[in-house]
């Protein structure tokens, strides 16, 4: 039992440690992933380290090719574009059958979802993504969605943002918007949100999701993947 809780713990820190790297893109889009460089920079074993980026594999944050092992996602402007659209289509049509049908106990769970998001710094020390911050970031969008009374809606939404969360986090480091006032973006959100203006919220919410492609667009024509 001892030796299970060691290895657990090991294959926890190995996992932190590559979603980390990946989501600050200190490992750039399109790299193959070397698992015998992690197995020795952590002192772990090959498998404890495969474990780690299948896990992120089922994420989207890795991808897993049969035979070659893994690699960073490729940044794809064509893709990001499609993305957006998609996300801007859903997520404002389920923001306003949230507003619309969305209870008192659903405006509380908004309120209390972008106090945790307010109060969770972005970036840890030397520009380290804050790992809590994508939770609490990504628990705040759903909560956003979560009184529209459309389980499917709210599906196809949460998937297409967790797709998109990959390029959230490049945006972050590789994209060029630095007077981005993502927090002040957030608390827009939840105000017109919560006050139930339904145009104006769902034009926040198309703002801000576009905001993010925009951002990292210029990047992904310059590395050769805008087609």
């Amino acid at each position: 039992m001892p030796t299970r809780t060691v290895k657990q713990t090991r294959a926890e820190v190995v996992y932190n440690a590559i979603r980390s790297e990946v989501l600050s893109a200190r490992v750039p889009p399109g790299t193959k992933m070397k698992l015998a460089d992690y197995s020795e920079r952590f002192d772990v074993s090959l498998s404890v380290v495969r474990e780690a980026m299948s896990r992120l594999a089922e994420q989207g944050l890795l991808q897993a090719n049969p035979q070659r092992g893994f690699a960073t996602l490729p940044l794809s402007a064509t893709d990001l574009r499609e993305l957006t659209r998609a996300r801007v289509l859903i997520e404002t049509a389920t923001l306003r059958e949230s507003i619309a049908n969305g209870d008192l106990m659903w405006e509380a769970q908004v309120v209390a979802a972008h106090h945790r998001l307010a109060a969770t710094p972005m970036f840890l020390e030397d520009a380290v993504p804050n790992l809590d911050f994508v939770d609490v970031h990504g628990a705040f969008h759903v909560a956003l969605l979560a009184g529209s009374g459309n389980g499917h809606l709210e599906s196809i939404a949460t998937s297409l943002r967790v797709r998109a969360e990959l390029y959230l986090a490049w945006s972050r480091f590789l994209g060029d918007d630095p007077n981005r006032d993502t927090a002040g973006e957030h608390r827009e959100l939840a105000e017109l949100t919560v006050a139930r203006r339904a145009d104006e919220a769902t034009d926040a919410l198309a703002r801000h999701i576009q905001r993010t492609a925009d951002s990292l667009a210029d990047y992904a024509r310059t590395v050769g993947n805008g087609e």
